[in-house]
């Protein structure tokens, strides 16, 4: 499977999707200006990865800001893992938010009501 590794600019985020080596992350900011043409091959790597995935997949959320538009692809990556979660599949969620930051405490929060996957919330400190 092709692995995607894009390096985040002010507006996109960085995001490694590698089932090789078990790294699924996406982090920094995202407001890119074309979110759909953004995120459009990110959704299909997930459906192409669904297919056959790893016996766990442990998917990092890295954010230190994202605007409104990237929220709901946001959330459809997060549709995607709980599809695979419904498939007999095992998936954890990390969600990584900086300490002083409650707004992105809330939306990781917000996220884990939404989708039927396990979510672990990480706080820490940005150096």
């Amino acid at each position: 499977m092709e692995t995607i590794k894009i390096m985040g600019t002010d507006d996109t985020p960085t995001v490694i999707l590698d089932a090789q080596n078990e790294i699924f992350e996406i982090s920094g900011r995202s407001l890119p200006e074309d979110v759909t043409a953004f995120y459009d091959p990110i959704l299909q790597w997930l459906d192409d990865y669904s297919a056959a995935p790893k016996p766990k997949t442990i998917f990092t959320f890295k954010l230190v800001y994202f605007n409104t538009a990237s929220s709901k692809l946001l959330l459809d990556i997060l549709m995607k893992l709980e599809q695979l979660k419904e498939g007999g599949h095992d998936v954890l969620v990390r969600w990584y938010y900086p300490e002083d930051d409650e707004d992105m405490q809330e939306a990781g929060e917000e996220y884990a009501d939404i989708v039927d996957v396990p979510f672990e919330q990480i706080g820490y400190t940005l150096s």
